[in-house]
């Protein structure tokens, strides 16, 4: 996948993004000290006069024990192999441009150049319906499509699970810890030097370094989005769980949201109810959602079509993500194992949550 490019300085080329200044909220008015050299980490310049640390510096811990690491089976393709050999037929069978055309329409709409940083808000009723796996699907979507910087928030401290399915090997720095040092005077470069490269393009800050402790708290959400969106084209917050507070003001603060909604009976209900929240929030907070239906398993026992016609009575926008057996499997998400049919939803996904953020002001 395309590796983002780092803004340069001086005029802005077009169509690419250029970082605008935002709110700052740092009360120090210093520098903020390089972090120590961490490997698969770029590395940041050290500033003379830098303060020391508030806290101390970070050990990096594994996403995944080694124990448990050692006993990961092979992932499987998304697809079967005899869907997969059915679908090579059909493809030589069949002309293929309308489905190449649609593509490159969806490939320019994500491409589509921002004047300030987009954040793009997911969440859901409950857990364990694929949130996260959304939000990272999202994530290593803009990062195919797009060339400018494009960061995965963990909002969701509750031993979220993003580092692992982003395919992160170990996580240092928090949003919490960041939130401390985070300065107006830092550059691009000195902020990546915090965060977690993913191997395919684009960054990662966990929420936490997977254990038990304090929960993620509104100010701090506050201080690392608002500092954040000045260097990333696109920032996927992947949010705890409704009616977290942090989820909720992560909805109603965000420029687009995705509200992932399990194929049940419960979920869907569930999810009206949310979309009904959502109608009464302030800029245009409804309009600017997007539903993913999730499928748990091969065979769900709610119909696609009566569910989707449900939520669509909100008039918000439903992208069905179908059952995928490389999802299915948890661990690390490798792209080129997904499904043909979930490679899509993907893309349409994040392009309809991206043409709804841009529009917000």
């Amino acid at each position: 996948m395309t590796q983002p490019r780092l803004p340069e300085t001086g005029p802005t080329a077009p169509g690419t993004y250029a970082p605008v200044p935002d709110q700052h909220l740092n009360t120090q008015g210093q520098p903020a000290p390089a972090p120590p050299e961490q490997s698969a980490t770029p590395a940041v310049r050290h500033r003379p006069g830098s303060p020391t640390l508030p806290f101390p510096t970070p050990k990096s811990v594994p996403t995944i024990d080694p124990r448990l690491a050692l006993a990961l089976g092979r992932p499987l393709h998304g697809d079967s192999v005899v869907r997969r050999t059915g679908k090579s037929i059909r493809r030589l069978a069949s002309s293929t441009s309308q489905e190449v055309a649609e593509e490159t329409r969806i490939g320019r709409e994500l491409q589509q150049p921002v004047t300030t940083g987009r954040v793009i808000a997911v969440t859901s009723i409950r857990g364990g319906v694929g949130k996260t796996t959304v939000a990272a699907l999202l994530a290593r979507t803009f990062n195919h499509y797009r060339h400018d910087p494009v960061l995965a928030l963990e909002a969701d401290a509750a031993l979220g699970t993003l580092p692992v399915r982003m395919g992160a090997e170990s996580v240092r720095w928090s949003c919490a810890e960041l939130a401390q040092i985070l300065t107006p005077s830092m550059q691009l470069t000195d902020v990546t030097g915090y965060l977690v490269p993913v191997s395919d393009g684009g960054w990662l800050l966990p929420a936490s370094q997977g254990r038990v402790g304090a929960l993620l708290d509104i100010p701090t959400y506050r201080r690392v989005t608002l500092a954040l969106r000045r260097y990333f084209a696109v920032t996927v917050v992947d949010c705890e769980t409704l009616p977290g507070e942090v989820a909720r003001t992560a909805m109603d603060t965000a420029h687009a949201r995705v509200v992932v909604a399990p194929l049940t009976a419960e979920g869907v209900g569930g999810t009206r109810v949310v979309l009904d929240w959502l109608a009464q929030l302030p800029h245009a907070a409804l309009a600017s959602t997007v539903v993913a239906l999730t499928s748990g398993t091969p065979d769900p026992n709610l119909d696609l079509k009566t569910a989707t016609a449900h939520l669509r009575e909100t008039g918000t926008t439903i992208v069905h993500l179908p059952y995928d057996r490389h999802l299915a499997a948890g661990g690390p998400i490798r792209t080129e194992l997904l499904g043909s049919a979930t490679r899509r939803a993907a893309t349409q996904l994040a392009a309809e949550a991206l043409q709804w953020a841009v529009q917000v002001r």
